[in-house]
């Protein structure tokens, strides 16, 4: 993939940067000494840069409650200002050949939004850092979930092939971009900048209990391989790839009980068939009649996955964006 030369763009400040409501707007602009000198001019003011898929932008279904998602309760414990470059949809692919991020007037409004019209997200990233030399404190990513959540819906004997060939392109896409936006931060001297990756909850472990009548615990089964075996380890690697990188693994993070994440018990079928079982811990989940393994009821309390009326819906709700908050905030304190 071509990208813009970084010397040339940190050293040319050819960039104009106006605020509006919504955000700061990236546009083209006719470079110049006084503007490079407004762009490099190192104030206290620090930047948390957010960058990925709906997750990054604390999507929830309009009518439910909204929320700023994990980058805004970031940003608001880390006492930075957020510049969130997310777009729903994103997969590790188009954030870097897609031209802006289709609008869509019925998602709830991304806090610390960015408007980049005329460039793909990660060029508008890279564009942000290098107009703001000294100024980033943060970037935080959520990619690679849209390149996986066909896979759900293949035949069980393909699932896993499905999300060991989308694997690939991850782990490729994904180490590209934690290299320059290493790369980045480094001309810029942006030099105790983080760069923080997460991963997902496994919302497909609530197959195992929803939609009612219709459950499907082969899927949930296979998606603790998928994570586990395949996609957070591809993550872990790529994020901790740079000496800046770490990675948040909010899949196996605790919750409620000491005992929380995906691997918690056993879940098992009989030589690859019904009827599975699991063995372990469990909890009461409420419009369940059977009692639930933790790491089902824990997907289920965070997210909208498990609900009747929004059955399916892969996001975290507000308590969800909170908790994987929190662990980003537990990271930071730990580097």
């Amino acid at each position: 993939m071509r990208r813009k030369s970084l010397t040339t763009l940190v050293a040319s400040g050819a960039l104009a940067l106006s605020m509006a409501t919504a955000g700061v707007v990236i546009t083209a602009g006719t470079s110049s000494a006084a503007t490079r000198a407004a762009g490099r001019s190192h104030t206290a003011k620090l930047y948390d840069i957010s960058i990925g898929d709906s997750y990054s932008v604390g999507y929830q279904n309009p009518s439910l409650l909204n929320s700023t998602g994990f980058t805004g309760y970031v940003a608001k414990k880390e006492k930075l200002t957020l510049a969130n470059f997310g777009c729903s949809g994103a997969t590790t692919t188009s954030i870097f050949d897609q031209i802006g991020c289709p609008v869509d007037d019925s998602a709830p409004s991304t806090s610390g939004g960015m408007t980049y019209d005329t460039t793909d997200q990660v060029d508008a990233a890279l564009d942000f850092i290098a107009f703001h030399p000294a100024q980033v404190g943060l970037v935080t990513v959520s990619i690679g979930g849209n390149d996986v959540t066909s896979c759900a819906s293949q035949p069980p004997a393909d699932v896993f092939s499905c999300v060991a060939t989308a694997n690939t392109s991850i782990a490729t896409n994904v180490g590209n971009l934690v290299s320059e936006l290493d790369a980045y931060l480094t001309a810029s001297d942006d030099t105790t900048a983080h760069i923080v990756g997460i991963t997902y909850p496994d919302v497909i472990l609530g197959d195992w209990v929803a939609p009612a009548g219709s459950t499907n615990p082969g899927l949930a089964e296979e998606s603790i391989v998928a994570f586990d075996d395949l996609i957070n380890p591809t993550l872990d690697t790529a994020y901790t790839s740079v000496a800046r990188g770490a990675f948040v693994d909010v899949t196996d993070a605790q919750y409620k009980l000491a005992t929380a994440g995906d691997d918690t018990g056993t879940f098992a079928s009989n030589a690859g068939a019904a009827p599975f079982t699991y063995t372990g811990p469990t909890e009461s989940l409420k419009g369940v009649d059977k009692t639930t393994p933790v790491a089902v009821a824990e997907v289920c309390d965070l997210t909208w996955y498990c609900t009747t009326t929004n059955f399916g819906d892969i996001h975290a709700n507000t308590k969800g964006y909170n908790f994987i908050g929190g662990l980003v905030v537990a990271k930071l304190a730990s580097l």
